[in-house]
């Protein structure tokens, strides 16, 4: 008798592990999947209550290259929130860039590629400075990158006199321009094409590289990384000096759009990319997020924009919409992290 209940006892449990399993792996393919039904959503009803002109190759071609600029930077930018960090600098990191090209450039310093070069560059030496003191003087991410986003855009405005840099035109100028008759087999501008490239490499060194597994140990739990053995203030330096680099060439693909250095542009930019990273699935809390969300993140905010542009209606109406969305992603990002608090799993 004991040991039928001993047998039936047993089967309850792993009956009960079983749909636990079954669970847990519904929730991963969830998180993964979710961004991208959204997105789906989002353009299909555009599809039915927008103008004709939104279904067109064209108006794909507009959004893919609108996206560009915030999916950028929005690479770096998961990497540092996995991390558990933050990054309150970008746009002003993206003028930076802009300035130093279009300085370079102006002056004839140097020839097109190692401006752009040096523009990146820029970008990479601000994310060196940013992890060193958030990891040296351990002060907290938000306080840092506060600060540093007044001070880049400080020295952008000093070192662009506080007026716009025109460059001469080169092959930069064409790295986001609608493609010419002659290359319409590309389908898209060399700018998309190197945001596909780069998230790809990006969602490859996260998901199979040992310096990608440590991005998630510290974000899931900085403590119990550090005693694993990992080189937690290294990674945390890389991950931000990574961040910057990918935020300086997000500021060349800026100077692609707009053919000069502006000291004033990109403001409130870091928004949209910290936005792009919460609605594709990323935690404020770290440990989670992933490159595949983040970039359908930039792609659900460009489609609203543009679908609202196209039905005419006003800016204002957009920014609520987009606000709307982001405390919605952020509100179902807290309810998750409670339930998963109380049920233990």
């Amino acid at each position: 008798m004991n040991n039928q209940k001993q047998t039936k006892l047993i089967m309850r449990e792993g009956k009960k592990s079983l749909e636990d399993i079954t669970a847990a792996r519904w929730k991963v393919w969830l998180n993964r999947v979710g961004p991208v039904l959204a997105l789906a959503g989002v353009y299909l009803l555009f599809l039915w209550i927008g103008p004709a002109s939104f279904a067109t190759w064209q108006n794909v071609e507009t959004i893919a290259r609108q996206t560009v600029v915030v999916g950028i930077a929005a690479l770096g930018m998961t990497l540092v929130i996995i991390a558990g960090g933050i990054d309150l600098s970008v746009g002003s990191v993206v003028a930076l860039s802009t300035v130093v090209i279009a300085r370079l450039l102006d002056r004839a310093i140097l020839s097109p590629l190692p401006s752009a070069i040096t523009g990146i560059a820029t970008g990479a030496v601000c994310g060196l400075i940013i992890g060193v003191l958030v990891t040296r003087l351990r002060v907290v991410p938000f306080i840092v990158t506060l600060g540093m986003m007044l001070f880049i855009r400080g020295m952008a405005k000093g070192l662009a006199n506080e007026q716009k840099i025109d460059a001469p035109l080169s092959w930069l100028n064409e790295l986001l321009a609608t493609l010419p008759a002659g290359q319409r087999w590309m389908l898209l501008p060399y700018g998309v094409w190197m945001l596909v490239v780069l998230a790809v490499l990006a969602a490859m060194t996260l998901r199979y590289t040992r310096w990608g597994r440590h991005i998630y140990a510290i974000g899931s739990n900085e403590q119990t990384a550090r005693l694993c053995g990992v080189a937690v203030n290294r990674v945390k330096v890389l991950v931000y000096m990574v961040n910057g680099a990918f935020v300086g060439l997000a500021g060349l693909m800026q100077f692609s759009r707009l053919t000069v250095g502006d000291p004033t542009v990109g403001v409130g930019l870091e928004l949209d990319v910290i936005a792009a990273v919460v609605i594709g699935g990323g935690s404020l809390s770290g440990g989670e997020g992933s490159i595949l969300g983040s970039i359908v993140g930039a792609l659900i905010m460009t489609v609203i924009r543009s679908g609202c542009s196209q039905m005419g209606l006003p800016t204002w109406v957009q920014q609520i919409v987009t606000g709307t969305i982001i405390v919605l992603a952020v509100a179902i990002d807290r309810l998750r992290h409670r339930r998963m608090i109380y049920t233990g799993s």
